[in-house]
Parts: structure tokens; C-alpha cells; sequence
């Protein structure tokens, strides 16, 4: 199919609504028979079973879905809002579906063969390539139907997990709707009230999405419906091949997005954010690549840290704001998402399947996204930790497996950030997955108060400014130089000390001195591994990219973000420039403090509760011999 943008059209679903609305009325199913009786054994949920095989045997049942949804509220014969919701969304789906089925079978030649044996039977390939192509319109009709109900099913609560997958046949797409219409009767006949309903559908659509993908490989014409991309604007429905269905229905982004020049001090997550933002915009669609990502520098995942208070929040709605604007101007879809606390659930393995599709969300290749992980050290647990609930641990599997695991892609359109006031608290192994790390310290010096109070105050007042220039220090190119300059030589004591001890004993002029450097970093800090110098070399790549890609080439999107991915690339290496050894030294500096600076943390968390609880001991015992002074103690 065409790798452009398809777009289904109201009269195609037209033709296709009285066959969609004598699925949900009745039909006739013809499905494997199931050895398990209906009735309950009492007092379980188990059934009996027969003794006797009837495996590959096929009986008939009847489903009248509409009917099913009306005996929900039995002593009411109408419809309730929900139950007509549902039944209409189902129609509508199942009008869709084979409205897609039509235009896949248009471009593949599919109708072409139809015609053909109607009027003589088909011999030889060009049957073997209809019964291919037939059941694979047929597999896309059940896919997009699922999918619309998927994305269009809204259901708050915990989700149902005993829905029974549909038994699907893909002879026709409309025997393969059949299946799922069946499947939806079943799950709707074990929901007791309306909510219930809604947690059933939207499983079921979920269950049959999981089943189709498991057998997509059994199919040999969906070849070309893995690159299409369809859109109902009517009902804001999409399709991006099998990309895994879209979640729910796109919603503008809400939030208060801040300005760079509403943020004081954080000079250097400041200006990196700056630089994410647009080096996301240089992603092409065609390619599904960033010139960044070939070229080096992009920055898929960072942690940023600091105490409470110092701007974590407002670095977030900074960075989102950008990109916004940015999508706007050409016209691409953004994905923002937060993964919190509240996605933590009590049901065993929900809490891993919620942070999966958080990532999947946010990886689309058909649009920009970015997504953060706010209080990650309440969100994932350390693996070590006993303390932890299981949906914590599985979120942790979950993010370092997304992060840098055997299947991750990075294609240069999205970016993770992780953000903690306790970023001692996170995972060794998670952490080091993330390629930078931010400090964020919010205002630091004299200026930055004072500028800091300047703008929070207002101009609803006539006291006067003073002696000072006002945000002259936060002038992105200057503070960003001066906040770099800091990391000359290491902050951390630790990491000082060991600083000083290669600077007696080394001079800086090669690459093995830096090797020296990284190997006496190593035996101060165990946790100084492989994957740190790919992190510090990823950020030193960053710096030699550390080119401030022109504004004016995002303000109309032909100027760049629109450019073929060759044309993108070639103006990006323009700027580019080689890196040296003063930055390479800043890197390692900046990286290695974060480590020894998460150590002490952890080692002083450690020290701390070890005092309290020997304070608590002393008082216990001061206590325990006053009562036995008393006679209280035997008492």
C-alpha cells in the first residue's frame, strides 16, 4: 500500500453499515467445541470437563450482542448510555474494519482476483496468491477493528483478566468479525454493571490486539499494510501499519509550558535542554533516523538531580513547551508522557505492562515524543531492595530493558528523562542507562538570587533595582562556558582526591593519559564500569556537536525540519567541529562526580540510620532499667 497518508472516507464506511449492524444484532458462530461444562462446580469458578475428546469438533452458537448488552440492566429494557455507547462503537468499528479490508484489497489486487473467480475458478499461483491475500484482509479487518475499539473503549479501573481470546477464521474478514463479535458477547455476559462492562470491552480489544500480533508471522500478504498509514479525521482514528494499536484517542497536550528565560541557573541542563529539543526536530519521517544519531551526540536518555525546589519541574515544562512549538510549526504529532507512582499497581504483572506501553508510547516513529519518569526512586526499586513491591521491581526490568537492552532502537525521535531528589536510591544498573546526567541545583550565585527574586516578584512595585545587571548572568552562551569551566577539576572530595593523585603522577596529553585517568577513577569507584565510559564518550560526541542549530531554520519547516534526511545531515556536519582534550576532562569530571556524589549520598543515608537507630536502642535501654527500677517492668 502506499506509504502515504490513506484516508478512509465516511461514504466507504457507509456501504458497509447494515452488514456492521447485522453482526451486532445476530449471527450464527461456528467455533471448536469446548470440553468445559456450563455449569459452575458450587461454591468455585471451575466447571466440569468431560472425559470424552471432542477436540476438532465445531458446534454452532447464536450471538445476539445488542440483546446481551440490554440484559445487563435487567429490569430496564432500554439502553444505558454506556450499553448504547458500546454497541454503537462496535458497529462503527466493525463498518471501519471492513472499509480497510476494501482499501487493502484495492491496492493489492485482492478485488481485482475476486472478480476474476467469480467468474471462473482460479488455478495455480494466482490462487494460492487470492486465499493469501483473502485471509490477510481478513486478519487486517479483525486487526482494525480491534484496534478502533482499543483506542475508542474508555475504561477506568483495574482491568479484566479473565476474558477469553476470540476464536478467529480468516477465511472471509467478515467471518474473522464474527470472531471477535462472539469474543465481545462472551466478556460482555460476565459484567455485572455498566463500569464492568466498559474494564471487559476494552480487555477483550486488548487480548484479540495481543492475539492478532502473535500470529501476524502465520500471514504472508500483510507485507504491504506494515507501511501505511490510515486516518479517519472524523473520528481521529489512525493506523500506522501493526505498529502495536494506537492507545487512547490523541488529546491536545495540557500544561503550562515555561520559557527558557523563566528558569534561572541550571545553566548547563538549561542549554542541554535547549539542544535536545531542537536535535529532536532534525528526525525524519522517511527514514525513521536522526542525522544526530548517525552522526553521534543524541541524547536518548538522562537522569537530572538536585535537592526540592531547585527547578526539576519546570526544566520539564520547558523542554515539552519547545518541542510543542517546534511539532507545531511542521506540522508533526508529539507524544509527552509521565510515568508515576500512580501506574504502580497491586495486580501482578499490570505495573510492567503500564511502563511498557508508557515506552511504546513515547518510541512511535510517527511522531516526536518525550517522556519522563518524575520521582524515579519511588517509581522503580532497586533490585536489592526487599522493602520494594513486586510492580516497582518489574517497572525497574522493564526500564532497563527499554533503555539499553538487547532490543532497543534508539532512532533519534524520542527522548527519556529521569528526574529524583534521591537519585542514590535508583538502581545502579538503571541509572548508568542514562547517557547524561543534569545537575540541578537551581540559583547558586549572588545574581542568580537576585535575579531569581526579580522575576518571581514582578513589576508591581517601585523599589528600586540596585547595583546590578539584571539576568546579564543568565545569558545562556557565557553561563553555559562558566558552568563548563567548573568541571575543570572535579567538585566531589573523592573524586578530587583521586584528580589530584594522576596530576602528581601524569601529564594530560594523550589518550592514554585519559585511560589512566578512567582506570584510577575504576579502583576509587567500583561502580565506574564500561558502560560509564560510554556514557562519558556519547557526552564528549555531544560537546563536539555542541552547535547551536540557528533559530531561523525552525521557523519554517521547508528551512530544515522538512529537508530530506541526506540535506539535514549535511547542514548539521557543517557546524560540527572536533573536540579536545579540555572537554574530554569536563566530561569525565562531570560523570565521575555524579558517581561518587550518589555514593556519599547513599554511604551518609546509610551512616544516618545507623546513628538513629543506635540513639533508638540507648533510649530503649534508659528506659527498659527505669521500669524495672519501678516494678513496671515484670508488670
Amino acid at each position: 500500500m502506499d506509504t502515504g497518508l490513506t484516508t478512509i472516507d465516511e461514504k466507504q464506511i457507509a456501504q458497509h453499515l447494515t452488514t456492521a449492524q447485522s453482526l451486532v444484532t445476530k449471527l450464527i458462530l461456528m467455533e471448536a467445541r469446548d470440553d468445559k461444562s456450563k455449569t459452575e462446580i458450587a461454591g468455585t469458578r471451575r466447571r466440569f470437563v468431560s472425559t470424552v475428546s471432542t477436540s476438532g469438533m465445531k458446534s454452532s452458537r447464536e450471538v445476539e450482542f445488542a440483546k446481551t448488552l440490554s440484559s445487563i440492566s435487567a429490569d430496564d429494557s432500554m439502553l444505558s448510555p454506556v450499553q448504547h455507547n458500546i454497541l454503537f462503537k462496535t458497529r462503527r468499528a466493525l463498518a471501519v474494519a471492513l472499509a480497510i479490508a476494501d482499501e487493502f484489497a484495492q491496492q493489492t489486487g485482492l478485488d481485482a482476483l475476486r472478480s476474476k473467480n467469480a467468474s471462473s475458478s482460479l488455478e495455480g499461483d494466482e490462487a494460492t496468491k487470492f486465499r493469501s491475500l483473502l485471509e490477510a484482509s481478513s486478519y487486517v479487518a479483525a486487526f482494525s477493528a480491534a484496534a478502533y475499539l482499543h483506542q475508542f473503549v474508555e475504561a477506568t479501573g483495574e482491568p479484566a483478566n479473565d476474558v477469553e481470546e476470540p476464536s478467529f477464521n480468516f477465511d472471509t474478514p467478515q467471518d474473522a468479525l464474527k470472531g471477535l463479535v462472539g469474543a465481545l458477547d462472551a466478556a460482555a455476559q460476565g459484567a455485572s454493571d455498566d463500569n464492568v462492562l466498559q474494564l471487559r470491552i476494552r480487555a477483550l480489544a486488548d487480548v484479540a490486539l495481543e492475539e492478532l500480533l502473535q500470529r501476524k508471522g502465520r500471514f504472508a500478504g500483510l507485507g504491504p499494510f506494515e507501511n501505511t498509514h490510515l486516518q479517519l479525521e472524523s473520528d481521529g482514528f489512525e493506523l500506522n501499519g501493526f505498529d502495536v494499536a494506537p492507545g487512547k484517542k490523541t488529546k491536545p497536550l495540557v500544561m503550562t509550558f515555561k520559557k527558557p528565560d523563566e528558569i534561572i541557573g541550571n545553566h548547563i541542563a538549561k542549554y542541554q535542554s535547549l539542544k535536545l529539543s531542537k536535535m529532536l526536530m532534525a528526525y525524519d519521517f522517511d527514514r525513521q533516523l536522526n542525522p544526530f544519531v548517525e552522526l553521534g551526540g543524541f541524547l536518548f536518555t538522562f537522569i537530572g538531580d538536585g535537592s526540592p525546589g531547585t527547578g526539576k519541574t519546570i526544566l520539564i515544562q520547558m523542554i515539552a513547551g519547545l518541542i510543542n512549538d517546534y511539532c507545531e510549526v511542521a506540522g508533526y504529532g508529539f507524544t509527552y508522557e509521565n510515568f508515576g507512582v500512580d501506574q504502580i499497581s497491586s495486580y501482578q504483572g499490570k505495573s510492567g505492562q503500564n511502563c511498557k506501553q508508557f515506552v511504546s508510547n513515547v518510541l512511535n516513529p510517527k511522531t516526536i515524543g518525550f517522556g519522563t519518569v518524575d520521582d524515579i526512586d519511588q517509581v522503580a526499586a532497586k533490585r536489592s531492595d526487599d522493602r520494594a513491591s513486586a510492580g516497582q521491581q518489574e517497572v525497574t526490568a522493564v526500564l532497563m530493558e527499554s533503555f539499553a537492552g538487547a532490543t532497543t532502537v534508539v532512532r533519534g525521535n524520542c527522548s527519556f528523562g529521569m528526574f529524583s531528589n534521591y537519585p542514590e536510591n535508583v538502581d545502579d544498573a538503571l541509572r548508568q542507562r542514562a547517557g547524561a546526567r543534569w545537575l540541578v541545583d537551581g540559583p547558586q550565585t549572588r545574581d542568580d538570587y537576585i535575579d531569581i527574586f526579580a522575576l518571581l516578584a514582578g513589576k508591581n512595585h517601585s523599589i528600586p533595582l540596585g547595583d546590578h545587571d539584571l539576568f546579564s548572568a543568565q545569558e545562556i552562551k557565557e553561563a553555559v562556558t562558566s558552568a563548563y569551566g567548573q568541571h575543570d577539576k572535579p567538585q566531589e572530595e573523592g573524586l578530587l582526591r583521586v584528580f589530584e593523585r594522576f596530576e602528581k603522577e601524569n601529564s594530560l596529553k594523550t589518550m592514554a593519559d585519559v585511560g589512566t585517568y578512567l582506570h584510577m577513577i575504576k579502583l576509587a569507584e567500583p561502580r565506574f564500569t564500561g558502560r560509564a565510559i560510554k556514557n562519558i564518550t556519547d557526552a564528549i560526541k555531544m560537546r563536539a556537536m555542541d552547535i547551536d542549530l540557528p533559530d531561523e531554520w525552525f521557523e519554517k519547516p521547508e528551512d530544515f525540519m522538512h529537508k530530506p534526511y541526506d540535506g539535514k545531515k549535511a547542514m548539521i556536519e557543517e557546524l560540527r567541529g572536533p573536540f579536545d582534550l579540555t572537554m574530554v576532562m569536563q566530561e569525565i569530571n562531570r560523570y565521575a562526580d555524579s558517581e561518587f556524589r550518589y555514593t556519599d549520598k547513599s554511604d551518609n543515608a546509610a551512616v544516618e540510620e545507623m546513628i538513629r537507630r543506635e540513639r533508638q536502642r540507648e533510649k530503649a535501654a534508659k528506659e527498659i532499667t527505669a521500669m524495672k527500677a519501678d516494678g513496671r517492668w515484670d508488670a
